[in-house]
């Protein structure tokens, strides 16, 4: 993993981002070609989101590229310290698209400092260990209080109690590493928690149509009405109208495209 061999703050910052609900397998091949083309803060930060988008695409989620590039800008344009990643939870957690946990994860990869972090991998090892599957007790109502689900709450300060304050780095590596091999060897132990989520089909699903807008916008820029006809329509045509509008305006809400002289372009 290349963020692992240079974890640099800019190669662990976007690494970070494009793991958020993506496999690593996936990820690599990606992330090799995203920081040959932004090789650093400043590159990716002068990119057009259209660039951006074009060197995302296959990665879905694509908030998660306008996210990156947001960080990108507000670092290098940084009046106090340009260029530089804050090295707090709080200032991390001000940047867009960043969480508690991403920021955790910042913390520990980039700085290598103790701090207390939780990703699913690093789910299943906790609740595997601590909160063993009861398959026999006496009885079923026995047994449902035992493999109630568990809550991160619940981990967390397990998670605190045990991170390794010497290089914190390397034990959060291999956790999420051990927990990626529970995965392969047994019931995946992050479906006993509470935080645990199917992921919906992509085919069908209002992700898709997002895509496909953003897809059509990028190839040609067009009127309301081309755009709509590009992407067609099927028995369900005001239905579908109304959709695509609806996503066209959260679209340019978001920042992703614009109306310049009636016509929607990605910035």
């Amino acid at each position: 993993m290349p963020w692992r061999t240079k974890p640099s703050p800019y190669y662990v910052v976007v690494s970070e981002i494009m793991l958020q609900q993506t496999q690593v397998s996936r990820v690599i091949g990606k992330f090799n070609s995203f920081v040959k083309k932004f090789p650093n803060w400043k590159a990716l930060a002068r990119a057009s989101v259209k660039e951006v988008l074009e060197e995302w695409s296959g990665l879905g989620y694509n908030r998660r590229a306008l996210y990156l590039k947001r960080v990108a800008e507000t670092i290098t344009e940084n009046g106090k310290r340009p260029g530089v990643l804050p090295q707090t939870r709080e200032e991390l957690m001000a940047l867009p698209g960043i969480g508690p946990n991403t920021a955790g994860s910042i913390l520990a990869f980039v700085f290598n400092q103790p701090t207390t972090f939780i990703e699913t991998n690093i789910r299943s090892v906790y609740i595997h260990f601590f909160f063993p599957l009861i398959e026999k007790a006496e009885s079923a109502t026995q047994r449902s209080k035992t493999n109630k689900k568990v809550d991160d709450a619940q981990l967390l300060p397990l998670i605190e109690k045990t991170v390794d304050n010497k290089n914190p780095r390397q034990w959060y590596w291999a956790l999420m590493d051990y927990g990626s091999y529970l995965k392969t060897s047994l019931p995946n132990p992050s479906r006993r928690s509470t935080h645990h989520v199917k992921q919906k089909p992509f085919k069908g699903s209002n992700r898709e149509l997002r895509s496909k807008i953003l897809q059509t916008i990028m190839k040609s820029p067009g009127t309301y009405e081309t755009i709509v006809e590009r992407l067609g329509l099927n028995e369900n045509e005001m239905e579908n109208d109304v959709a695509i509008l609806r996503n066209i305006e959260d679209l340019k809400r978001e920042g992703f495209i614009v109306e310049r002289k009636k016509k929607l372009q990605v910035v």
